[in-house]
């Protein structure tokens, strides 16, 4: 079986390449992304892999569908970039729905540390041999409270982490979990988290309800001086509110890995050339803010679990077996939980 694989990296090719000789599968590597202007390159191939930035609209369905193309196998847990219900008849969307919650919650504690310590201004200083702790004063994440939105795999993780340093933990998700409200994790309503918590890290998947979850209104409502933390869809937050908050000194820093516009420039080197995003730019201008281009995946562990998922996706849609891990229309719903 022959499959383009877009968006391709470096670090993906040596899991992917070792497995699909493995299983029968030969991988095509493209550096473009899938989208309207690329999809002829899939032109006589069985199948596409794709990646969170990678666009599978109607108009690419339609094209894979006029090519004879029936299986898109992503590369994330994440599907918010696919047309599901106009794919249901056309294509099969394949999805790996768990790689390691642990690298995602890992990462959103390190960037939550990096902030509140200063340990990036830290770096700078030291490497030109300034050693002087003027303006470096963080604080203790013992006994603040910390509100999770979205208490699935990685939420879970990263709660258990937030226990570990003596938090009070907060959580907002549709279906709580008993595990956590046993070990003391309070379940309320939004508004409540928003009003309590020191610290707000967001767990979620991407829909038309949690679309700009965190926006100029939802963020008014947060403790003045509170810490934003999202490893999960740039579009959670409305940017500009976040912004002109950050602005306002209502949010205190913002620890983001996600960014609502982030298909035009994460994964890519910019760094010679001028980003005409105004909004991407003044957020990573802010002294208080720390961006990572989408890293909180990128693991070891994480990017052999992918390939492993997503190498046993393809064959099972192969040999015409069920596959536990495609999306349709009819599933979604029950998949979109906060979770």
């Amino acid at each position: 079986m022959k499959i383009a694989f877009f968006d391709a990296k470096p670090y993906d090719k040596p899991h992917f390449d070792r497995l699909g000789a493995e299983r029968g599968v030969e991988f095509k590597y493209f550096e473009t992304k899938l989208t309207r202007d690329t999809v002829s390159l899939a032109r006589g191939y069985d199948g596409v892999c794709v990646f969170v930035n990678d666009t599978v609209d109607a108009e690419v369905i339609d094209a894979l569908y006029g090519m004879g193309i029936r299986l898109v196998a992503l590369r994330s847990a994440g599907y918010n970039n696919v047309d599901i219900k106009h794919a249901e008849g056309k294509v099969h969307i394949l999805r790996v729905p768990a790689y390691s919650p642990y690298a995602v919650a890992e990462h959103a504690m390190a960037l939550l540390l990096t902030s509140i310590r200063r340990i990036h201004k830290a770096y700078i200083r030291t490497k030109d041999f300034n050693f002087s702790l003027s303006g470096l004063t963080g604080f203790d994440l013992h006994g603040k409270t910390v509100g999770v939105v979205g208490t699935g795999k990685i939420g879970r993780v990263f709660v258990n982490i937030c226990l570990g340093f003596g938090m009070r933990v907060l959580a907002y998700d549709k279906y709580p979990s008993d595990e956590l409200s046993a070990r003391g994790v309070r379940y309320v309503e939004l508004s409540e988290l928003l009003r309590e918590s020191d610290v707000i890290s967001l767990h979620c998947p991407l829909t038309e309800e949690s679309y700009h979850l965190l926006d100029a209104e939802a963020l008014g409502r947060c403790k003045r001086g509170v810490v934003i933390i999202n490893t999960s869809r740039g579009a959670l937050i409305d940017a500009e509110a976040l912004l002109a908050a950050i602005k306002a000194r209502q949010v205190g820093a913002a620890c983001l890995d996600v960014y609502e516009e982030e298909n035009e420039f994460f994964f890519e080197d910019f760094s010679g050339h001028i980003v005409d995003d105004d909004v991407l730019a003044r957020l990573i201008s802010m002294p208080n803010v720390i961006v990572t281009s989408h890293q909180a995946f990128l693991t070891e562990e994480a990017l052999m679990n992918i390939a492993e998922t997503t190498v046993d996706n393809i064959v099972n849609f192969l040999n015409k077996r069920d596959c536990p891990n495609e999306l349709c229309s009819r599933c979604v719903g029950a998949e979109c939980k906060m979770g």
